[in-house]
């Protein structure tokens, strides 16, 4: 069986799942989610868990039994716990502020930039440069932040330019390090030179 398929998932005080065939809602104190699976996999529920069990070993099935746990697990932490991703502002200028459910950025355009937030979704600001998207859906608030962060990304060059500066640095001559004989080849065979000339 698969590690992760195979673990149950323990259902917290407040959570309440109902199962009908492929299809599955689960409530509680955050709010309430609704998903349906793949039909041939099968969710008990017995003494305060589900679990998960799939029909046969073929690929498929092994490939799906994990993800399904995994996805059911994600419904539950959701509606009790909630996610959130949080979202840091580097630049001159820039602010983050709340116009009521609305998120406004000043982020280097001419204007500022206002986001609503689709459903099931809510923008916090900490300290003008931090942004926290919370919610009970995992996938959506991974997606909300994303689409937030894509507005203005950021400098793809600017390790890489660091990165640079580092190398020059670290390419300086130290003052304190003794000529290498190969430097002191070059000088025998400059003078070399200079005689020939004569």
């Amino acid at each position: 069986m698969s590690r992760v398929g195979k673990m149950p998932i323990p259902l917290p005080s407040g959570v309440e799942v109902t199962i009908n065939g492929p299809h599955i809602v689960v409530k509680g104190p955050k709010g309430e989610l609704s998903r349906d699976l793949l039909p041939e996999m099968r969710v008990e529920q017995a003494d305060g868990r589900l679990l998960v069990s799939r029909p046969s070993d073929q690929q498929r099935h092994r490939a799906m039994h994990g993800l399904t746990r995994s996805l059911i697990d994600n419904m539950v932490k959701g509606v009790s716990e909630g996610f959130s991703k949080t979202l840091e502002m580097q630049g001159v200028g820039y602010r983050a502020q709340m116009q009521g459910a609305e998120l406004v950025l000043a982020i280097g355009f001419s204007h500022p930039v206002h986001i609503a937030p689709p459903g099931g979704i809510q923008f916090e600001v900490e300290g003008n440069t931090r942004i926290i998207v919370r919610g009970v859906n995992k996938e959506q608030v991974g997606q909300v932040a994303a689409d937030v962060r894509k507005i203005r990304n950021a400098a793809p060059f600017a390790a890489h330019r660091d990165a640079r500066c580092h190398l020059r640095k670290n390419l300086q001559p130290d003052p304190d390090e003794q000529e290498k004989p190969g430097r002191q080849f070059d000088d025998a065979h400059e003078n070399s030179e200079r005689d020939h000339g004569r």
